[in-house]
This record gives C-alpha cells, structure tokens and sequence, in this order.
C-alpha cells in the first residue's frame, strides 16, 4: 500500500483543565468534595481557610465581590484560560477525562481520626468468646465450646449438626464422647443473646421461653405450641390449633402473643454494623409562608488567596521562583471560582426542585408530582448531564427528614382525568394501603389494584407487585394473620 499525507479539518470537544476541575468539583459529594479541598490548602501556598465569622448575606457579598475580583485580574501563567462558562453542560464521558487520576492520599493523623469516628461495634463471635473467657472450664471443654462458637451463623443458629462437630473434634480430643459435645452445647445456650446456639427456629424459640420465670402467664401453652405445633402457627390455623392443644381462642392468642415477644434471629441483636452519618447539603425551611433553601455552611470551609503571598509576586520578573507563584495563584482562583459555581448550580437546582415538590414538603410522598431531569434542565437552561451530576450523592435535609436528590425524580402514570401521578406516589399509597388493612383480610394485588382505579389512577396488576416487592412487602398470603 502507497503511503501518503493528507489534510482534514475537524471539530472536536476540547475540555480545559479549568473546565475539567469545576466539573470535578460538581460530581463530588460531600465527604469527596472536603477531601479535594483539603489537598488543594496542602499543594497550594496561595489558598487559605477564611476563618472570620461573617453571616450569610455578608458572606454572599463576599463571594460576588471575590468572582468579580478573580475575573479582573490579569497576572495568570502563560497558557491558562481566564474565562470559565457559567454553564458546566459537558456531556462527554467521564473515564475519558479522568483516566489516570491519583487516589487523594491521608496524612496519618487523618488516618487516626477517620478510624476513631468509624469504630467497628462488637461481632457475635467476639461477644461470645469474651463470655467463654469468663467461664472456669476445663481446656477439653473449652475447645469443644470454642469448635460450637465457630459454627454459629450471623443469626445466632448452628451451621452444622452436633454430629459434624463431634466429628471434627474426634481427631483432636481423645475418647471424646457426644454426650460431651452436648453438654458443653447447653452451657453455651445460656450465653447472651438468649436463644444463641439453637438448632433450628423451635429449639430458638424454646431457649428463651425456659429462661423466661415460672409465673410467666401462658408460658407452658406457649411451649406446647413451639414443641409439637410450630408448624401449624406457621400457617395461621386457628381451629387446628385450638383442637389439638384444647385451649380457647383467648388462651391461644395469649399464648402466640407470648411467643411473638421472643427473637427469631437473637444473633442480629449483636451486630458489626458501622454508623454512616449523612451530611445535607442544602437545607429546606419554611419562612414567612414560603419554602426556603439555603446551602450548609458545614460542607465546606471558604477560602481565600493569601494576601501576604500574593503581594510577593512581581509582574516583570520571569524567575523560577516568581512563575511558580503566578501558576499557584492563578490554580487557587479557578478552584475558589469553581467552588463557587459549584454551590451555585446547587442552590439554583435545589430551589428548582422544591418549587415543582412544595407536595411533598407539605404532605409527605404521598403528594410526590412526577418529574424527570430533563424538566429541571430546561428550567434551568442547563444540560441534563449537569443535573445528573448536581443531584448525584447530594442530599437535601427536608421536613420529611433527609432525602437524595435523586428521590424527586420519577415516572409517572397517567390517570384517568388525563393527569400525571408519581411513581412515588403510587409506592406511598400501596404502603399506607397496606398498613391499614385488615391482618385476617389482607389486600391482594389486584385488590389494590381496583382501589388506585378508584381513585383514578390506571395502572397494572404486576406493577403493582413490582412496587410492592421493591418496597420489601410479603405478598397477602404471607402477610395474613389470624392470630
């Protein structure tokens, strides 16, 4: 093949690295977003933390003043960009721009304090062994508890048979016996959480009604009804009950009531759970009759160019030193000017929204409107990838507590009247549907279904059941109750 020159003229898409670092700015969440600015205030001399005390409006006044100052100022390194669009509507794929980004390094004693707020809770395995270190056993008793410990689930059960454990402990014990095993089985079912070690849910279930006391009303009822017939309350069958155990249908109540107060689960009362506080980006508030929004003051700290730095820097002199100053100075502005439009678009979008969702502070979910992006964007006049961006991992604190961004956003079905309901809507009616109907009567789907229509609202049947599982709601059958 002949090889040859040839000249094309094209467009393509160029991001400014201004433009790249205000985008950045915009995806962060909270907890990113103060990382980002604390390792900007440790690679740039020129920025610096404005701790004076000032209130929103004189804070406002500043930030107007300082934009309208960066944007006037001419000392900037050779190359750089002095303009930023207001609009950040860059619809372009983000592993395109930050492929090689660095993970943002902790210094040390960041380290130390992250692990002591973000302390790990008590495991089962450990809450239990440190009650085996209280005991005065023997060391041939102490490996067997040690051996049933091991095979205890996050629910608090037996993962294998008494006959696996005594299996596997046979070639470490001499002459061991299973009488042995099950002795040291029972002394460990009195550890806390009561009901711990237990076989199956009736051997659960029977643990913690013979620790309850012997005066406790209707606790033999309840015990012949765990031992003989668990599988019978399992399946709500009064009669059969009450035929068998020959008690009345007070006595069988009390006696399910009795059984409905234990733990089916006692090992998920010792959980390693770990605290994930969220952090509300804007807070809404009613004043004067009308919804406010206001952005937290806690999110991030406000900086400034450090005066006595950029005093230093002399317009003339081309030195290595002088240069250097200029490119930090002219970084620290356009990341203080991408802060600001950052907070900006924030406010504006989360104003937009709580103006078309003034429902839902009112009235709960149950008066969500529905709306998608693309009705914030052309509001707005922005792009829709900048609102995906803006409502991504950003957290509004509302009268209903606190909700994503994310949460305003859904479809909608139509109804009847030609009008529009919200998905969440919907979801909030099928739960307080369900939270209202009778336990020996429960709604069926396509009961709940002819209730919406009632009301206007036309939407399937396996919509519907859609809703209601992604809700974690049991189906009617198994949420039916006759006892």
């Amino acid at each position: 093949m002949k090889q040859s020159l040839q000249l094309r003229i094209g467009q393509s898409l160029t991001m400014t690295p201004q433009l790249q670092q205000a985008i950045k700015l915009l995806q962060l969440s909270t907890l990113d977003l103060q990382q980002e600015i604390q390792q900007a205030l440790e690679s740039n001399m020129m920025l610096e933390v404005d701790e004076e005390p000032v209130n929103d409006q004189e804070n406002s006044v500043r930030d107007q003043e300082e934009s309208k100052k960066s944007e006037s100022e001419t000392v900037t390194s050779e190359g750089s960009q002095t303009d930023m669009p207001d609009e950040l509507p860059v619809d372009s794929n983000w592993d395109d721009i930050y492929e090689n980004t660095q993970p943002i390094t902790v210094l040390a004693s960041e380290a130390i304090e992250f692990e002591t707020q973000h302390s790990q809770s008590e495991t089962l395995l450990d809450h239990l062994l440190q009650q085996l270190g209280m005991l005065s056993i023997s060391d041939r008793d102490h490996a067997i508890a040690i051996s049933i410990i091991d095979s205890i689930n996050k629910d608090g059960y037996l993962c294998e048979t008494i006959d696996d454990i005594y299996l596997g402990l046979q070639a470490q014990l001499e002459d061991l016996e299973l009488d042995e095993v099950e002795g040291v089985l029972h002394r460990v079912q009195n550890f806390d959480p009561i009901g711990v070690a237990a076989k199956d849910l009736a051997d659960c279930l029977m643990i913690q009604l013979l620790q309850l006391p012997e005066i406790t009303p209707f606790k033999n009822e309840a015990l012949d009804v765990v031992r003989r017939h668990l599988e019978l309350l399992g399946t709500h069958d009064q009669a059969r009950l009450m035929r068998r155990l020959g008690l009345s249908e007070l006595q069988l109540r009390e006696a399910v009531a009795l059984i409905r107060t234990l733990n089916p689960k006692p090992g998920t009362s010792i959980q390693n759970v770990e605290s994930n506080y969220i952090v509300p980006d804007v807070f809404v508030k009613k004043q004067k009759g009308q919804w406010r929004v206001r952005l937290n003051p806690d999110i991030s700290p406000r900086l400034r160019v450090n005066s006595a730095y950029s005093k230093m820097i002399k317009r003339a002199d081309n030195s290595k030193e002088n240069v250097s100053m200029k490119e930090h100075l002219q970084e620290a502005r356009w990341f203080i000017k991408s802060l600001h439009s950052r907070n900006d678009t924030l406010l504006r979008v989360a104003e937009s929204i709580i103006e078309k969702q003034d429902g839902f502070l009112e009235h709960g979910a149950i008066a969500m409107k529905p709306m998608v992006l693309r009705d914030i964007a052309e509001e707005l006049e922005l792009h829709e990838s900048t609102i995906s961006r803006v409502t991504t991992q950003k957290y509004m604190h509302t009268p209903n507590g606190i909700v994503e961004f994310k949460y305003f956003f859904s479809s909608h079905v139509t109804t009847e009247g030609g009008g529009e309901c919200s998905a969440t809507a919907i979801r909030a009616l099928i739960k307080e549907l369900v939270e209202n109907e009778n336990p020996a009567k429960p709604l069926s789907d396509s009961k709940v279904t002819d209730i919406l229509k009632e009301k206007g609202i036309n939407i399937a049947r396996r919509t519907i059941a859609k809703y209601r599982e992604a809700m974690s709601i049991p189906s009617s059958s198994q949420r039916k109750r006759l006892l």
